[in-house]
């Protein structure tokens, strides 16, 4: 079958590179024509157009973006009607991807939407519209189930595509030599994906880390960007970046500091003690605040709903409340400990692997059903 995918950003470009490898299993004629980015590159098939084009981040960003957004979604229905899929599917990214999917609906394509919309989060009425546009949701939240449910929706629960990615990982034994990392306990810090985030993160992070001399800090850095890009951030200052290895990163770290998004669960599952940073354009901020009625920003907090890792938002989120959070984690033995017990909570909410495994087999029994 001809499939065509939709990944707006790094965790949708690991989710889908997954759901490809396990497609392929299940239909050994799959083709792939896709928006995403290196991950789903090494899969196979046809990368149209990188994530790293698209991704903004808050309502001013976007508004701000709005030609290249528009341009980029008119350019992705006409390669999706030039290509005549068999199947589309649609990961994460709703403000583009729910565009996409009303208008393949209108022409005759069946969408598939893979990972939720946050639509629990805020504008809940929008699940009306993936009623109308979306043949089949596949979630990845436990509670996803019983929200759409109250609306008169039946998904389907795959478990947390995460898990696939976490026990498939075989840890770099040569890491830390390689990287030169031998020495200091390691804070990893996840300034996120997204030029944005970054901007308004980073700067926090390295000016907190400058009262830890006794540990050395190491950034994450996003596929999309190279060493010479965190550069403006550094001054001059000489903090580890590496590449394509968050996992081996946080397989051998003490702590992380990191911005809210995909990057919080990663880190909680590999029980690594994090403090969770976000932070925005003041007018974004002000415009999340009156839209989202959800008690917590961080998906660990979310799944387990209760505030287990402590959440640093706008001007809570500075180099001295990072500093003292950090300072807790790594030096206060009670806090670090409870912690780590509240991840064991987690663990259990979040099952095991073989999402990804459990969606390409729905993907292709419900195509073969058309």
């Amino acid at each position: 079958m001809k499939y065509y995918l939709v990944a707006g950003e790094a965790s949708g470009d690991l989710h889908g590179a997954n759901l490809m490898k396990e497609l392929k299993k299940l239909d050994q004629q799959a083709e792939f024509r896709f928006y995403g980015g290196d991950l789903m590159q090494a899969e196979g098939g046809k990368l149209v157009k990188h994530y790293a084009d698209m991704a903004f981040m808050g309502f001013v960003e976007v508004v701000a973006n709005l030609r290249t957004i528009l341009k980029n979604m008119k350019a992705c229905k006409a390669d999706i009607s030039a290509y005549q899929p068999e199947v589309l599917i649609l990961i994460d990214f709703p403000g583009f991807n729910l565009k996409i999917a009303e208008y393949a609906k209108k022409q005759g394509f069946p969408v598939y939407y893979y990972i939720s919309p946050k639509v629990w989060a805020w504008n809940q009425k929008r699940v009306l519209k993936i009623k109308r546009v979306v043949d089949h949701l596949f979630c990845i939240l436990p509670f996803e189930v019983e929200f759409y449910k109250s609306w008169g929706m039946d998904v389907d629960y795959v478990g947390n595509p995460l898990l696939d990615a976490i026990s498939a990982f075989k840890p770099n034994e040569n890491f830390l030599q390689e990287n030169n990392l031998t020495g200091k306990k390691i804070v990893a810090l996840l300034p996120g994906s997204r030029k944005q985030e970054i901007n308004f993160l980073l700067p926090d992070m390295l000016a907190a880390a400058k009262q830890f001399p006794d540990y050395q800090f190491v950034i994450a850095g996003a596929p999309s960007f190279n060493a010479e890009y965190y550069d403006q951030y550094l001054a001059g200052e000489f903090i580890p970046i590496v590449f394509n290895a968050t996992y081996d990163l946080l397989s051998n770290a003490e702590a992380a500091i990191v911005a809210s998004g995909t990057a919080t669960l990663e880190t909680a599952l590999f029980h690594v003690p994090q403090a969770v940073v976000y932070k925005g354009g003041k007018i974004t901020i002000a415009i999340a605040r009156a839209l989202i009625k959800i008690r917590f920003i961080s998906l660990v907090n979310l799944i387990v709903d209760r505030g287990i890792v402590k959440e640093l938002i706008q001007q809570d989120c500075n180099p001295q409340t990072i500093a003292a959070e950090l300072e807790l984690i790594l030096n206060d033995a009670t806090y670090r400990q409870q912690m780590l017990a509240d991840y064991s909570k987690l663990d259990e909410r979040m099952g095991e692997p073989g999402a990804s495994a459990k969606t390409a087999g729905l993907i292709v029994k419900y195509a073969q059903k058309k």
